[in-house]
């Protein structure tokens, strides 16, 4: 079976940490193209309409293999690729810090604040782990193994080299990672802890909020209490899988759901009418990555440095 071959390597720089898009011109055996600037208008003119696709023609926004400004004019050319950076919405500065727990030529560990998205998506583009990672790090080519949940505060693994990165997701992949979740929620006496939740989780393209169905179990997590103050406990959350929302589900299975949690047990409004609340971070921590290194073969461990506002020290 043949590779899939390695898309090639674009002309424009990044722009706020963000690639350029890149755009191959599709066979077209039909004749319904004669130009570049009729099939750029056909593909995009629905979403940003055919005159706005125009100007960034007229302006040189989309870019050949050599940098060269593309016009709307040219002939049409099926495989040729083009290049252009998409418009960004103005998004809301997430008002917290990326740190980074450790860094060398292969990895960058980074501490994840609450409220920040790992990659872009959605809304969230520019105010993205990834992209601020890639500006302040000076690494164009950084890029996630795995994902965290944008209200999920904690640990993220990115690789600094391409060629790398499918050796550490293959380690989430298989769960060679042991990962650590730390929690505050409701304290319940007749919560029966430690213990082990297997469920069928179920997560539809569109809706907000996952579900647990009768089912073979396709999630398992472990939950244990740390300690109590009052009505909170701390809790110790070891994910065996990787479902989405997982250890929120779970939690919420059990009684306890996770304090700030806008999802479980009651979904609240969100968007552009809805402001995010950056006072009321969802109380979920990835507190510690455990795998041996696939690159070096050392075993590593990292902890996080934050610390869930629920649950002050001292």
């Amino acid at each position: 079976m043949r590779g899939r071959r390695k898309p090639p390597a674009g002309p424009l720089p990044q722009r706020d940490g963000i690639d350029a898009v890149r755009v191959r011109l599709p066979e077209d055996p039909e004749g319904r193209w004669a130009s570049v600037g009729a099939y750029l208008a056909g593909r995009f003119g629905g979403a940003i309409g055919a005159v706005r696709v125009a100007a960034m023609l007229d302006a040189g926004r989309f870019v050949g293999a050599d940098g060269t400004a593309v016009r709307g004019g040219e002939p049409y050319t099926a495989g040729r690729s083009l290049w252009f950076h998409r418009d960004f919405a103005a998004e809301e500065p997430v008002p917290f810090p990326v740190g980074v727990v450790y860094r060398d030529a292969h990895l960058v560990i980074a501490d994840k604040p609450h409220f920040l998205a790992t990659t872009p998506r959605g809304r969230h583009i520019t105010e993205t782990a990834v992209a601020r990672l890639r500006r302040e790090l000076g690494v164009p080519a950084l890029q996630p193994a795995h994902r965290l949940d944008r209200l999920t505060a904690g640990l993220v693994l990115f690789v600094v080299r391409p060629e790398e990165r499918g050796a550490y997701q293959t380690l989430f992949r298989d769960r060679l990672v042991r990962k650590e979740y730390e929690a505050v929620a409701p304290y319940d006496p007749e919560l029966a802890l430690p213990r082990t939740v297997r469920s069928l989780i179920v997560k539809e393209r569109g809706v907000l909020a996952a579900r647990e169905e009768p089912g073979e179990p396709n999630s398992e997590s472990r939950v244990e209490l740390v300690e109590r103050r009052g009505g909170l406990g701390r809790y110790r959350l070891l994910p065996a899988t990787g479902r989405t929302h997982q250890l929120r589900v779970h939690m919420n299975a059990l009684g306890v759901p996770i304090v700030g949690d806008p999802l479980y047990p009651v979904v609240e409004p969100e968007g552009a009418e809805f402001p995010e609340d950056f006072s009321r971070p969802l109380q979920l921590l990835a507190r510690v990555l455990e795998f041996t290194d696939p690159v070096s073969g050392e075993p590593r461990r990292f902890e996080s440095g934050l610390r869930l506002s629920a649950w002050p020290e001292g």
